[in-house]
């Protein structure tokens, strides 16, 4: 993180006398101190003001206290700003110094249709309207609307699910590009004002239940950024692959096809051997590839058919997550791993993989490591927390009452780890291996979006507002 602090300018205390000196050096120090002390808040704060893409820095979701435990957004307690965003939108909000950018599609119609909850209808959003695909910059500080871009405007080309949106990929920036994923509708590229850099028509991507292909759903793995390049996953029906771009000018680096089914989850990186690595979930295929030239490094068959979770590195591990099935599994797999580590039945190889379990894997959430404790919250509210090194289960608990869904993936900081409900009860938990729930914080509105942190601020999404609460 770049730094905006200044250190102080000390006085030399031999330009007094001996005495003086002797004297004023406790408070020299203790100013000195306190200076310094100031600048680094003022550095530390500039820098956790970032929040580049899909739960921040490569998914890690985690960011420097404090932030705030307990808040109302209708009781106005803690609540900093809050503002109106048009249309409907599941992506998050991504953070550069005072800038944050959040995407939307405006539908045509009155009134969107969205229905959240527990359920399994399979059927699409009937809405032919014409819609506007929107791209939003406000100023953290105060929340205002700096500016905002109609990206594309026209039908859909494909139908979304009733409790998904037009505009479900969370942009990314790097503080000089702003990558905005709209699936179908494009890849589009802007500076920080709001220009235009780019765009590219990757075609109609059909992100839908491959066994009804007449289910569409929509798109929603979120873009990356990394070393000058934009990283996509477009596991679609059809002709699936992963992809780099040159951030500069779109020109594609390289393509490798897919034999995949479409899923939801959005790519990370990772180093082994010196070696910098594409990593993504799947169903036939989960699996990495090399960063420089696409080609596949690892794979692993089975786990749930309809994966969302994107894959969490920490350290040597990488935490692989589905569960749609019966099996659910959770895979804790070498950096190191190379070849097809799949054993023909759903299980990992053993050489390959540290450690793995079966039905205990989440549906919709990203799990989270904190403090060498992995987090994994199924879309009920059941919530498993293991040792992150050995695979071991320390708890197992519920959050909420079991009626309501939980989509948004967590978010942690401060020794805090925070789950957003559908209907938005934002659940606080202590990170540690027993279980004990702070807090309980209504933000009064459905939220379906994994928030952000950035600033000493949480960042919340909901059905039709962004909200920053922060003391």
């Amino acid at each position: 993180m770049r730094s905006t602090g200044r250190c102080p300018v000390p006085v030399s205390p031999t330009a007094r006398p001996a005495r003086t000196a002797r004297r004023l050096a406790p408070a020299l120090v203790a100013a000195g101190l306190l200076l310094g002390a100031a600048g680094a808040a003022r550095a530390d704060a500039a820098g956790a003001a970032r929040w580049p893409a899909f739960r921040g820095d490569n998914a890690r979701g985690v960011a420097p206290g404090p932030v705030p435990l307990a808040w109302s957004v209708p009781g106005k307690k803690n609540v900093r700003w809050k503002t109106p965003l048009p249309g409907l939108g599941h992506s998050s909000p991504v953070v550069w110094g005072d800038r944050i950018f959040v995407t939307t599609a405006v539908s045509g119609k009155k009134d969107d249709e969205l229905r959240v909850g527990l359920y399994g209808d399979i059927a699409p959003v009937k809405d032919d309207s014409v819609h506007r695909w929107v791209l939003v910059c406000l100023d953290r500080k105060t929340g205002k609307i700096l500016w905002e871009r109609t990206v594309h405007e026209g039908v859909p080309r494909i139908k979304r699910h009733t409790k998904a949106t037009h505009a479900n990929s969370t942009p990314a920036t790097d503080g000089t590009h702003v990558v905005a994923f709209f699936g179908s509708e494009g890849l589009h590229v802007y500076d920080m004002d709001g220009n235009l850099k780019w765009k590219k028509d990757l075609g109609v991507l059909d992100a839908g239940y491959y066994v009804v292909p007449d289910a569409q759903w929509g798109f929603a793995s979120s873009p990356i950024i990394h070393q000058g390049r934009v990283i996509i996953q477009c596991d679609v029906q059809g002709q699936s692959f992963v992809a780099a771009l040159d951030l500069a000018d779109g020109r594609e680096v390289w393509r490798t096809l897919r034999d995949e089914v479409p899923t939801w989850s959005t790519p990370s990186i990772y180093t082994a051997g010196g070696k910098t690595r594409v990593v993504v979930n799947g169903y036939k295929h989960i699996g990495a590839y090399d960063f420089h030239s696409g080609k596949e490094v690892w794979r692993l068959t089975g786990g749930g058919d309809i994966p969302v979770p994107t894959p969490q590195v920490d350290g040597e591990r990488i935490f692989i997550t589905s569960a749609h099935g019966s099996m659910a599994p959770i895979y804790a797999v070498k950096t190191s791993a190379t070849g097809d580590i799949s054993a023909g039945d759903g299980a990992p190889l053993g050489g390959s993989v540290a450690w793995w379990v079966s039905r205990n894997g989440g549906y919709m959430q990203t799990p989270i490591v904190v403090d060498g404790l992995l987090y994994v919250c199924r879309d009920n509210g059941v919530l498993s927390v293991f040792k992150a090194d050995t695979g071991d289960r320390l708890y197992q608990e519920r959050l909420g009452d079991g009626s309501t869904g939980f989509t948004a993936s967590p978010v942690a900081a401060g020794g805090r780890v925070y789950f957003t409900s559908e209907m938005g009860d934002v659940y606080v938990v202590k990170a540690g291996p027993e279980f004990q729930l702070l807090a309980t914080n209504p933000l009064d509105e459905i939220a379906m979006a994994t928030p952000a942190i950035a600033g000493g601020d949480l960042l919340f999404r909901t059905r039709s507002h962004l909200v920053a609460i922060g003391e």
